[in-house]
């Protein structure tokens, strides 16, 4: 079965406190381990993106759920589509602090394909090596 993944950002709601962003991230991440989904969510204090990969189904009931939940707005679907294995396979959901900075060049790069550009010459980073530069601190 082809996995699929999916990446969006979104805005809290007002009032969300660091406390309830956590307990939403355990609760996501249980849900998560239990469908076979994997990925991270971004947080700058403003705003959250977050990066989804599994399988067609699972995702679909995943994103439904993302999408009825109450602490957060403004959800923008930055891109959807197949690809050819997991970038976070270890991680059912992991919270990654980044600056508003990194969040904004990973949400506005270039997600076709979800592929990463690092180390062709010339070329302008993907939101895929965003994402992996995010990630690289905590997967020592």
């Amino acid at each position: 079965m082809a996995n699929r993944a999916l990446a969006y950002v979104s805005e809290p709601i007002k009032g969300l406190s660091k406390q309830k962003v956590a307990a939403l991230v355990e609760d996501a991440a249980a849900f998560n381990q239990l469908h076979g989904i994997t990925g991270l969510l971004l947080f700058d204090g403003t705003r959250f993106l977050q990066y989804l990969e599994g399988p067609e189904e699972a995702l679909k009931r995943t994103y439904s759920r993302i999408l009825a939940s109450t602490s957060h707005h403004e959800i923008v679907e930055l891109a959807r589509g197949r690809i050819s294995g997991r970038m976070f396979p270890a991680w059912s959901m992991r919270l990654l602090p980044v600056g508003a900075p990194e969040l904004s060049q990973a949400a506005l790069a270039d997600w076709r394909g979800f592929v990463k550009r690092a180390g062709r010459q010339g070329g302008t980073p993907a939101a895929m090596d965003h994402l992996a530069a995010a990630a690289a601190p905590y997967l020592a």
